[in-house]
This record gives structure tokens, sequence and C-alpha cells, in this order.
């Protein structure tokens, strides 16, 4: 795992949202932990004001549902999960990013592509 991210800031930011929901498709976690999933992904490692605006954001939005957990031996947390929406949700923007890239890809062969 890497501090660095793989892939430019700006890139990383515009799949946040996206990379969050896919971090939950295992089932909840806490914020540390989708913060650990995501470095471990190549995302680098995400501060506090990138991540909880973004848990914010999707659980405001109803593609996440956030529940608070004691802890054992420490202090709560809150752990995050997917909704059924969230679910619906990721598929629906992986197949958006998908296409997206096959877009990008044959721009860059110099290929016409008409839609």
């Amino acid at each position: 795992m890497s501090d660095a991210a793989a892939w430019p800031t700006p890139w990383v930011r515009a799949a946040l949202d996206l990379a969050v929901l896919a971090s939950l498709t295992g089932g909840p976690l806490h914020g540390y932990a989708i913060g650990q999933a995501l470095a471990s992904h190549g995302f680098g490692l995400l501060k506090g004001g990138s991540l909880y605006p973004v848990l914010g954001r999707l659980e405001e939005a109803g593609s996440v549902e956030a529940t608070w957990t004691e802890g054992q031996g420490g202090p709560g947390r809150r752990e995050y999960q997917l909704t059924s929406a969230g679910r619906e949700r990721l598929a629906r923007d992986l197949a958006s990013w998908g296409e997206l890239t096959a877009t990008l890809s044959t721009m860059g062969t110099g290929a016409v592509r008409h839609g």
C-alpha cells in the first residue's frame, strides 16, 4: 500500500464516490477501513477531509447508510454499508465509466466513433 495514488489527483477525486461505493460491496466498513481499502487499490492514503464529505454525500443521497457501533475497548464508530439504491448506482456508474474509458481508448487510436 502506498501513500501516493496510482493516478493523478483529479482522476482520484472524480472517481472517489464510485470507489467508496465499490469498497463497500464486501460488507459494512468504518471510515478508516474504507480509507485503507481505497489505499490498497491505488487511491493513495486519503485524509479524513476528503473521505468523510464523500461518505456524507453518499449517505444523503441514500446510497449508503451509517450505523453507530460501540467500540470494543475503545471508542464507538460509524459503520457504512451499501443500500439497494447504492448497489444500483454502483452498477450504473461502473457501466458509464466503462463507456467513458472505451470512448477515450477509441479516440486515442484515432478511430472515429459515431454515436
